[in-house]
């Protein structure tokens, strides 16, 4: 039994169903098919912040895209991201992504016989006019992809509160305080300006 109690907002995010054919193969999904939450890229990522939501937010705006009626295909994905993979939290977003799209980087899944491979389907330091460009493997289809996380400010209390949390100043209310406001920006961005095309760019 799970012990897990994360925020209510969670579920009112939009989850992501794909088919992914390495899991159909070897039985471990009926059909392939997987089903993501937010609460997914949460575990994977260990804490839930505005760039794990943005990340979450933009793979699933991009494979809906890519594959127009119809269930995404993990694995059949490539990324490309603008930054260098240890360049600011390029690394946090790549791994959300990596989730939902089952792109991977060099340490990936090298495939069975040939098929499934996961490795080497994120790339970094790209020119490219997003941060992130998704790319179908068999159409070439593509998604540029951003966020403009400035357009969801955080609570004018929060900067006090995080640096009274930071140097072990705050009371119990005033921590609880800050992880309430914390996740209520996360609410704002994934729930509140899911389709605001001014916090998430997308384009062919």
């Amino acid at each position: 039994m799970s012990s897990e109690r994360f925020p209510a907002f969670f579920d009112q995010v939009p989850r992501l169903v794909v088919r992914d054919p390495l899991a159909e193969f070897l039985g471990a999904a009926e059909g392939g098919v997987l089903e993501y939450g937010y609460a997914d890229a949460v575990r994977l990522a260990g804490h839930s912040c505005p760039t794990v939501a943005s990340a979450y937010a933009l793979a699933h705006h991009a494979l809906t895209r890519l594959f127009p009626g119809e269930l995404p295909v993990r694995g059949m994905v490539q990324v490309s991201f603008q930054h260098p993979l240890d360049e600011g939290v390029t690394g946090v977003i790549a791994a959300v992504v990596g989730l939902l799209s089952g792109s991977a980087q060099d340490g990936g899944f090298k495939g069975i016989a040939g098929r499934f491979v996961r490795r080497n389907l994120q790339h970094f330091g790209e020119h490219q006019p997003l941060a992130l460009r998704f790319v179908r493997s068999d159409s070439g289809a593509t998604v540029h992809a951003a966020a403009e996380l400035s357009k969801v400010q955080p609570h004018p209390e929060m900067a006090e509160l995080m640096r009274r949390c930071m140097r072990d100043e705050a009371a119990p209310p005033d921590a609880q305080r800050f992880a309430q406001l914390w996740q209520d920006r996360v609410r704002r961005v994934l729930v509140e300006h899911w389709d605001d095309p001014e916090v998430f760019h997308l384009s062919a």
